[in-house]
C-alpha cells in the first residue's frame, strides 16, 4: 500500500476551463478524499482558481503579468516552504518555469511536470530545462506523448509515467437522466451528433461541420450539438453559416451536466487535429455512447478502431462522414463496441485507477 498522507500542490497558469483544468480539479478532489492535503497556485481570474476556492482548497494567487515572473517565483517558493509541500505538480509552460524554479528554491522533495497534449515543442532547447532539470518526473496522459518526450529530451524510462485521466464509471453510465435538447418537429428523428470540447481550432469542430454537410447532401440529415466555450466560437459559427447548416447546429456553451448530455446523444465525435487523451472519450465509453474520433495523439489508446469505436485521419471530413454513417447504420457492430468500451473504461480508466497510479508514483519517490 502507498505510504503518506502527503502534502501535494498543483500549479496552473491557464485562465480557461477544459480537459487539463478538469484533470487538475479531479486530482485535487480524489486525493483529498484519500487523506492527502491538496493545494493549488493559479491566477485569480482563472476558472480553476474559482472552483478550487469554492471547494475549500488552499489556493495561492499567481500574478498573470510576465513582468511578475520573479515575484511569482519567490512568493511561490515561500508558500511551498510554509505549507511544507512534498509534491509539486506544474501543468503549463509558464507555471512550469515558475513552479520548477520555486520548487528547487524551496527544496520540494518531488517535482512532477504534467504534459497533457501531443503538441510539438516549439523550441526543445529552451524547454529542456523545464523537463530535465526543474522536474524530477514527467507525467503524460498517453503512451504516445510519453514516447515523444522520452525521445525528445532523452529521458530515462523511470523519469516518465503515463497516467490517463480517470472518470467516475457510476456518474457516466447509461443509467440516469437525459438532457432535453432543443429540436424542431422536422428534426425529431435526426441523429444527434455531439462534441464536448473547448471551442478551439485544434478540436476540429469545423471538420465535423463539413462532415455534417456531406451527410445532409447524401440524404442522411443529422443534428450537431456543441458543448463548450472558447476562443474559436465565431470561426466555427462562420463555417456553419457558410455551409447553410445554421438550422441544425446548436451551441450550448459551457455545461456542468455532461453525463446527461452524453446520454442524449446518438454519437460523440472527437475530430481533433492533435490531442492527449480527451476525458470525454472515456466518459462516452463509460456511458456506452458510440464514438468516432481522429487517429491522432492519445485518442487511439482509448478509442481502439473496430474495438471500442471508429477512427479516421485528422482533418478528413469525408472519412469522418463515412464513419459516422457507419456507426449509426450498423447497430450490431456499434453495440458490440460500446459494450466493450464500457468494460475497458471501468477496468482501465476509472478515477480509482488514476489515483492508485499517482499514489504508487509518489510512494516510489518520497520517504515513508
Amino acid at each position: 500500500m502507498p505510504s503518506g498522507p502527503w502534502r501535494i500542490a498543483h500549479t496552473e497558469s491557464s485562465l480557461g476551463w477544459g480537459g487539463q483544468e478538469i484533470r487538475i480539479l479531479t486530482e485535487l478532489n480524489v486525493l483529498r478524499a484519500r487523506g492527502h492535503t491538496m493545494l493549488l497556485a493559479a491566477p485569480v481570474r482563472s476558472s480553476l482558481y474559482a472552483k478550487a476556492q469554492a471547494a475549500q482548497f488552499p489556493v495561492l494567487p499567481l500574478a498573470e503579468s510576465k513582468l511578475a515572473f520573479p515575484t511569482n517565483v519567490l512568493r511561490l517558493a515561500r508558500w511551498l516552504r510554509r505549507e511544507r509541500v512534498q509534491v509539486l505538480n506544474p501543468h503549463s509552460s509558464r507555471d512550469g518555469w515558475i513552479a520548477g524554479l520555486a520548487g528547487r528554491i524551496a527544496r520540494v522533495p518531488f517535482i512532477v511536470r504534467s504534459r497533457h497534449f501531443e503538441v510539438p515543442v516549439a523550441n526543445p532547447a529552451f524547454s529542456r530545462p523545464v523537463y530535465a532539470l526543474l522536474a524530477d518526473h514527467l507525467i503524460t496522459t498517453s503512451p504516445k506523448i510519453t514516447a515523444q518526450f522520452k525521445a525528445l529530451f532523452h529521458l530515462a524510462d523511470d523519469r516518465v509515467s503515463t497516467v490517463p485521466t480517470g472518470i467516475d464509471p457510476e456518474l457516466f453510465s447509461r443509467r440516469g437522466a437525459k438532457a432535453v435538447l432543443p429540436v424542431s418537429a422536422e428534426q425529431a428523428n435526426w441523429p444527434v451528433l455531439g462534441m464536448v470540447a473547448v471551442l478551439r481550432y485544434a478540436k476540429g469542430h469545423a471538420t465535423l461541420v463539413r462532415a455534417a454537410r456531406r451527410l445532409h447532401d447524401t440524404g442522411f440529415p443529422v443534428r450537431l450539438v456543441f458543448i463548450g466555450d472558447g476562443p474559436s466560437g465565431q470561426p466555427i459559427q462562420d463555417e456553419v453559416e457558410r455551409l447553410n447548416l445554421k438550422h441544425c447546429v446548436t451551441f450550448l456553451g459551457h455545461r456542468e451536466d455532461v453525463p446527461d448530455l452524453l446520454r442524449a446523444m446518438d454519437l460523440l465525435a472527437i475530430p481533433s487535429l492533435h490531442e492527449g487523451i480527451p476525458q470525454v472519450a472515456m466518459q462516452a465509453l463509460a456511458s456506452e455512447v458510440p464514438v468516432v474520433g481522429s487517429d491522432v495523439g492519445g485518442i487511439p489508446s482509448v478509442i481502439e478502431h473496430g474495438q471500442t469505436g471508429r477512427l479516421v485521419p485528422p482533418g478528413d471530413d469525408a472519412a469522418l462522414a463515412t464513419a459516422i454513417r457507419g456507426a449509426l447504420t450498423q447497430p450490431v457492430a456499434t453495440r458490440a463496441m460500446t459494450t466493450e468500451g464500457r468494460r475497458r473504461a471501468v477496468e482501465r480508466h476509472s478515477v480509482a485507477v488514476m489515483a492508485d497510479a499517482l499514489e504508487a508514483l509518489y510512494a516510489r519517490h518520497l520517504p515513508g
